[in-house]
């Protein structure tokens, strides 16, 4: 036996004010987006959106169903629209914003397994890194460089 350590690096914003610019904006859509998502069942709004290398900025939110497996995280509806519309386009960021209808989130959300799986989808098939930046609907923000990050140990085309 010998020790495997993984590492992973984030940054820690204290606040979206403290975002360059473009990421401002881009987490405003990701806010807007969230309150658009359709989230009768669990309450819990999230909004995406997306910057890609052509100028497009893709929002996404999640969108659930009665039928719980058949909703839809608001990372993979945004990242799988920019991915039919765009395919052959970079995604260069990804921002997220978290709500609860039951109590105020504070502390940054990062996407779930599923979404992590998808995004790193894309960025293996675009050989370049994602960031990602999420947080709740208020309070500090988080960057992660790449998704890889987030899903250190990938699962991807090369395993297949």
């Amino acid at each position: 036996m010998k020790p495997f350590k993984v590492v992973s690096n984030f940054e820690v914003y204290e606040s979206v004010e403290e975002l360059p610019k473009v990421i401002q904006d881009l987490m405003k859509e990701a806010v807007s987006a969230r309150d658009n998502a359709y989230a009768p069942y669990s309450q819990f709004k999230v909004g995406a959106a997306l910057t890609l290398n052509n100028a497009e900025v893709i929002t996404g939110s999640n969108q659930e169903n009665a039928s719980y497996p058949s909703g839809l995280c608001a990372e993979r509806t945004a990242i799988y629209y920019a991915g039919a519309k765009y395919p052959e386009v970079q995604i260069q960021n990804i921002a997220i914003s978290a709500k609860s209808m039951k109590h105020k989130v504070n502390a940054p959300v990062p996407p779930c397994g599923a979404c992590r799986q998808a995004l790193i989808e894309y960025e293996v098939k675009q050989n370049s890194e994602i960031n990602v930046f999420f947080m709740g609907e208020s309070g500090q923000v988080m960057k992660a460089n790449s998704i890889k990050d987030l899903l250190p140990l990938i699962f991807d085309n090369s395993a297949l």
